[in-house]
């Protein structure tokens, strides 16, 4: 009956993915001031989920194809920068880690909420 709970890795994945981007953001905002520093974010969560329920996935390092980790994929910005060659806005890294944190508390939203689920339907509440 509770063979296959993807929804609970999904919100696994979706919290790890909110918090990958808030280390990046953290280490964004760290370099502000650094010559020739490029900000790097992650693509949305919802790319990584779609890019890996269409294509193949690897869950070990051995296999030929599929790639192990999709959501550690970076993009570089490459938009206007500094005189000094610097292209972290503080404006935006404060919006994405915001956003971060939303997107982390929707994922502990709906792991609580598929548990008290899970908790009614073998009644143990």
């Amino acid at each position: 009956m509770f063979q296959n709970l993807d929804i609970f890795r999904t919100a696994m994945a979706m919290a790890r993915h909110a918090g990958t981007q808030q280390a990046l953001s953290a280490q964004n905002i760290a370099n502000a001031d650094t010559p020739g520093y490029r900000a790097r974010h992650l693509h949305a969560f919802e790319d990584t989920v779609r890019d890996a329920m269409v294509g193949q996935r690897a869950t070990r390092s051995g296999h030929m194809n599929g790639s192990v980790d999709r959501n550690i994929q970076f993009i570089e910005e490459r938009g206007a920068a500094d005189p000094n060659g610097n292209a972290v806005s503080l404006e935006e890294e404060m919006i994405n880690a915001v956003g971060a944190k939303r997107q982390n508390d929707r994922a502990l939203a709906i792991y609580r909420s598929n548990l008290n689920i899970l908790r009614t339907s073998i009644g143990k509440r």
